[in-house]
């Protein structure tokens, strides 16, 4: 039996059931990259969005984006897989075959699911989206993509449907777009409920925007390659609107759940060699976290805490969540949604509904997350972060993240009792962590 709280959400269940689910998933979004954060960048359509529907204000994903997607499709800690940094190169890792998945139980619920767009979790056609339980795929195995070519930046194919590699013009955010409003409008099983994950290429680079998409932010923003990068913003905003106004046109958006979020904070810049043979770059100034502190890769704020909401329209009531939330509850929680009672025992996260009704989550478990050579462990209102170093002893970094959001003051000594327990429970989750990945601390 479905049992999500009190509410008008919940009312809604009881009387149309299940509702669609629409996660959207911007590629290197940075705090301050949307408008409704206070970005000079214009996103009228995210905010529209966040004006209307749940603020998740601590929202926490991994430092790059294979570990966050592994960990948003299966419920648990990617580095439990062996994935803690972004699956790059010829790599052959790809999310293990034998872990349940999100699309996998909503299949079983009855539900149609179609990913388009970035994949990231398997760079070869076998290891693609559809292995994992997606009925319909669109888009690019790898991880970055000149956005007219749709070649990763060695050179490699990586544009596909429905795992065979195909040739198309075009620029990326304009195709997954016009790719997921087709399949909505005429491809679909419209006797079953669909799940899409709708991943965009944007604002991640290369960045390869159109005029029109520039010429608003040049009276504005002093750096070109910051102009580039609300360019791209600002171009997967509107491709956003369409999608959002083609669920209002067929009579779907009082049965849809949208999900925005970011898959990881902001990279500072990008100063590329060899990629794409020279073609692109260098990028000085790329995205922006502020006012939280650093960038992608980093297990401080501005990597891990990131843009993300809810927006259900008529069902959802507008609200601010300051509740401390992880990307693996979101498999979870979504699945509990869809009626299933199938969950795998390799699910950690848990189900938070009552996070977004405003009703709090009553008992919830530490946030942990694994990066590249930093590893964090947050129970509010602390935060632990502990850096390794090949030829060095780690460095422990302890902050209160109410009192100090931008993790400004390191009360590592001063609060020693804390450290201690919450180190503790630190070392218990890496010990939880795949053998490969778990490497000498110094």
């Amino acid at each position: 039996m479905l049992v999500l709280g009190c509410g008008e959400a919940s009312k809604h269940l009881v009387k149309k059931g299940p509702p669609n689910i629409l996660v959207m998933i911007a590629d290197d979004a940075g705090w301050n990259d949307v408008g409704y954060h206070g970005s000079e960048i214009r996103t009228p359509n995210i905010d529209f969005m966040a004006k209307n529907g749940v603020i998740l204000n601590r929202f926490y994903v991994h430092p790059t984006c294979s570990p966050t997607r592994a960990s948003f499709l299966t419920g648990r800690p990617a580095s439990r897989m062996g994935i803690v940094a972004p699956i790059s190169g010829k790599s052959e890792k790809k999310l293990p075959d034998t872990i349940q998945t999100l699309p996998q139980l909503l299949v079983e619920e009855g539900y149609e699911t179609a990913l388009f767009g970035k994949w990231h979790l398997g760079l070869k056609p076998a290891s693609g989206p559809q292995a994992y339980g997606f009925d319909y795929s669109y888009g690019f195995l790898h991880g970055q993509i000149d956005q007219y070519t749709h070649r990763y930046k060695n050179g490699d194919a990586s544009w596909h449907r429905n795992g065979t590699l195909i040739t198309e013009d075009g620029h990326a955010t304009d195709l997954i777009g016009k790719e997921t409003i087709e399949w909505l409008t005429s491809k679909r099983d419209t006797s079953k409920r669909f799940y899409i994950q709708l991943a965009y290429s944007a604002p991640h680079f290369p960045l390869q925007e159109e005029t029109r998409w520039k010429t608003p932010y040049r009276p504005i923003i002093a750096d070109s390659s910051r102009v580039d990068f609300a360019a791209a913003m600002a171009h997967m905003d509107d491709n956003i609107g369409k999608v959002l106004k083609t669920l209002d046109d067929i009579g779907l958006s009082k049965n849809t759940l949208v999900i925005f979020l970011s898959d990881n904070g902001a990279m500072k810049n990008w100063f590329p060699t060899d990629q794409y043979e020279g073609r692109h770059g260098p990028n000085p100034v790329l995205g922006s976290n502020t006012p939280l502190r650093d960038w992608k890769a980093s297990n401080f704020e501005g990597g891990i805490r990131v843009p993300a909401l809810l927006y259900w329209k008529g069902v959802l009531a507008p609200r601010i969540v300051d509740d401390y939330l992880s990307v693996i509850d979101l498999m979870p929680t979504l699945a509990t949604l869809s009626g299933s009672e199938n969950l795998a025992n390799t699910v950690e996260g848990q189900n938070i509904w009552s996070a977004f009704l405003g009703q709090g989550v009553s008992s919830k478990k530490p946030i942990y997350i694994r990066g590249h050579r930093q590893e964090s462990i947050i129970q509010k209102p602390w935060k632990l972060v502990r850096t390794r170093h090949k030829m060095a002893d780690p460095d422990y970094e302890l902050f209160h993240l109410e009192e100090d959001p931008n993790e400004e003051k390191n009360r590592y000594t001063s609060e020693l009792d804390i450290a201690k327990r919450l180190l503790k429970l630190l070392e218990e989750e890496f010990e939880r962590d795949a053998p490969l990945v778990n490497v000498e601390l110094r």
